[in-house]
C-alpha cells in the first residue's frame, strides 16, 4: 500500500491524537493500583474482590481486541477510535458514581471494553498512515504515551484521592477524554484500507467464553482449591473453548481474529517475548503499593511520589529506544532491556518492613528502564513485517494475548500474594520468633518478596526467545515500486 493513497498524512498532528488515546488507555489501569487499599476500606472488601476492578478490566481489553479488525475494515479506524474514547468517557464517569463494590467493577468492565478498542486501533492507524520510514518513531512516540500515564498516574492517584476522594479517579478522565475526541475528529484523516467482512460470532463466543473462563479459575483456584470441581472445571471448559477458537479461526473465510499473522516468525518470536515482558512488568505495579501503603503505612500521596522517578525514567527513555532502535536492532535492545527487567526484579525480591524509598525507587527505575527498551524493540520489530491490510488483524492479535496475559498475571500475582501471606504468617506464628502483632507485616512483605521471584523467573524465561529474533525480512513493495 501506498501511503499517499492516504490523504492529508500529517506526522505530529496524528500523533498528537493518536498520543491522547494511549495515555488515556493506560491511565485507567495505573491510577487504580495506589487506590487498590482505599477500596478495599471504603468498600469493606478482600483484595480477591477488589482486585476485579484492575483483573476484569484488563480482561474486557484483551477479549475485546479481536473485534478491532472486524469493525477497523468495516467503519474504519478513525471512527473505531472515535466511538471508543466516547464510550471510555462515558463510563468513567458512571465509575466515578457508583455505589458499591459491585456496580464499580460492572462499570470498570464496560469501561475496559471501549478502552480495549483504543491501543489497537490507535496502532493500526500508525502502522497504515504513517510512513515507513517514521514508523519506528512513531511507535515510541506511542509508547511514551502508555509510559507517561504510569509515570504520573500514580502520583495523580494519590494526590486526588488525599484532596478530594477515590471518584475523581475517574471524574479526571472525563475533561482529558472530551479534549482528545476533539483531537481526533480534526486530526486524523478519514481513510479505508480493507473490506468490511461478516462478524465471526462464533469466535466471538469461544474467545469470550475461554478468556472468562480461565482468569475465573485463576482468582478464585485459592479459595475454591485448586483441585476442586469448579476449578478445575472452569481450566478445562477454558482450554477447550480455546482449542475450539483457534480451529475456528484457521477454518473460516472471515475470521474474527486472523491467527495466520503467526504465520511471520519474527511477528510471532516477538508478541511471545513481550508478553512475557508485560506479564513481569505488572508484578511491579501490583506488588509495590500495596506493600508501602500496607506494611509502611504510607499515604497513596506519598506512594505516588516514590513511583514517579523510575516511571517517568521508563518514559522518557521510550523516544530513546526508538531512536537506537535501527542501530542495534530487535533482539540485541531486547536482550538489554531484559536484562535490566531481571536485576532490577531480583533486587526487589530483598526488601523487609524498614527498606527504604531510594533502595526502590533506584531498582524500580532499573527496571522500568528495560521495560522501555524490551518493549519499544518487540512493538516495532513484530510490526514491521505485516502487510498493511493486515495491520489491523495483527494490531488485535497483540493487544488480545499482551493484556488477557495481563489481566491473567495480576490474577495469579494477587493470588500468590494471598496464599503465600498465610503460609508465612502460618510459619511465623509457630516459631514464635516474632511480635505477634508485627507477624502479619512480616508475613506480607515476605510473599510480595516470592511474587518478585517469580516475576523474576518469567523474566528469564524470555531470553531464549529473544535470542531467536532474526534480521527483518526484505520485501518489494509493488505499489511503491510502481510509482
Amino acid at each position: 500500500m501506498d501511503h499517499s493513497a492516504v490523504p492529508n498524512v500529517r506526522f505530529w498532528p496524528i500523533m498528537i491524537a493518536v498520543f491522547f488515546g494511549a495515555f488515556l488507555s493506560i491511565l485507567g489501569i495505573s491510577t487504580i493500583n495506589v487506590a487498590l487499599s482505599i477500596f478495599m476500606q471504603d468498600f469493606h472488601a478482600s483484595l480477591s474482590t477488589v482486585q476485579w476492578t484492575l483483573t476484569g478490566f484488563m480482561l474486557s481489553l484483551g477479549t475485546v481486541a479481536p473485534l478491532t479488525g472486524y469493525l477497523g475494515n468495516r467503519f474504519g479506524y478513525k471512527n473505531v477510535y472515535l466511538y471508543a474514547m466516547v464510550g471510555f468517557v462515558l463510563f468513567s464517569l458512571l465509575c466515578g458514581f457508583s455505589w458499591g463494590i459491585g456496580s464499580l467493577i460492572t462499570f470498570r468492565i464496560i469501561q475496559g471494553i471501549f478502552t480495549g478498542l483504543v491501543l489497537p486501533a490507535t496502532m493500526t492507524i500508525i502502522f497504515q498512515v504513517i510512513p515507513k520510514e517514521r514508523q519506528p518513531f512513531a511507535v515510541s512516540i506511542w509508547g511514551l504515551s502508555a509510559m507517561l500515564a504510569p509515570a504520573f498516574g500514580p502520583t495523580i492517584s494519590g494526590w486526588l484521592i488525599q484532596q478530594f476522594s477515590w471518584r475523581w479517579l475517574f471524574f479526571i478522565n472525563v475533561p482529558i477524554g472530551l479534549i482528545a475526541i476533539v483531537f481526533i475528529v480534526a486530526m486524523i484523516p478519514n481513510y479505508r484500507i480493507g473490506k468490511s467482512t461478516g462478524l465471526d460470532k462464533i469466535g466471538l463466543a469461544t474467545v469470550v467464553l475461554s478468556s472468562v473462563s480461565l482468569l475465573v479459575a485463576l482468582s478464585q483456584g485459592r479459595q475454591w482449591g485448586w483441585d476442586s470441581g469448579k476449578t478445575v472445571g472452569l481450566f478445562a471448559f477454558g482450554a477447550i473453548m480455546l482449542i475450539l477458537f483457534i480451529w475456528r479461526e484457521l477454518r473460516t473465510d472471515n475470521p474474527l481474529l486472523d491467527l495466520r499473522v503467526f504465520g511471520n516468525y519474527r511477528f510471532s518470536i516477538t508478541l511471545l517475548a513481550n508478553t512475557i515482558i508485560t506479564i513481569s512488568l505488572y508484578s511491579g505495579t501490583l506488588l509495590v503499593p500495596l506493600f508501602l501503603q500496607n506494611v509502611q503505612q504510607i499515604t497513596p500521596m506519598d506512594t505516588g511520589l516514590i513511583l514517579l522517578p523510575s516511571s517517568l525514567i521508563m518514559a522518557l527513555s521510550m523516544p530513546l529506544a526508538g531512536k537506537i532502535y535501527p542501530r542495534f536492532g530487535a533482539k540485541w535492545l531486547t536482550v538489554g532491556g531484559l536484562v535490566l527487567i531481571i536485576w532490577g526484579s531480583y533486587e526487589m525480591t530483598h526488601m523487609h518492613n524498614d527498606t527504604s524509598h531510594l533502595y526502590i525507587i533506584f531498582w524500580m527505575a532499573v527496571r522500568n528502564l528495560g521495560v522501555s527498551f524490551a518493549a519499544a524493540a518487540t512493538s516495532t520489530a513484530g510490526m514491521e513485517e505485516i502487510q498493511p491490510q493486515m495491520v489491523g488483524h495483527a494490531s488485535s492479535v497483540t493487544n488480545w494475548i499482551r493484556n488477557v496475559g495481563g489481566s491473567f498475571a495480576i490474577a495469579l500475582f494477587t493470588s500468590l500474594l494471598a496464599s503465600h501471606t498465610i503460609t508465612h504468617v502460618t510459619e511465623l506464628t509457630t516459631a514464635g520468633t516474632e511480635t505477634a502483632n508485627l507477624i502479619p507485616l512480616f508475613g506480607f512483605t515476605m510473599s510480595v518478596n516470592d511474587v518478585f521471584m517469580v516475576a523474576t523467573y518469567i523474566a528469564v524465561a524470555a531470553l531464549p526467545f529473544t535470542f531467536l529474533i532474526r534480521k527483518q525480512a526484505r520485501r518489494t513493495q509493488p505499489a511503491a515500486a510502481a510509482a
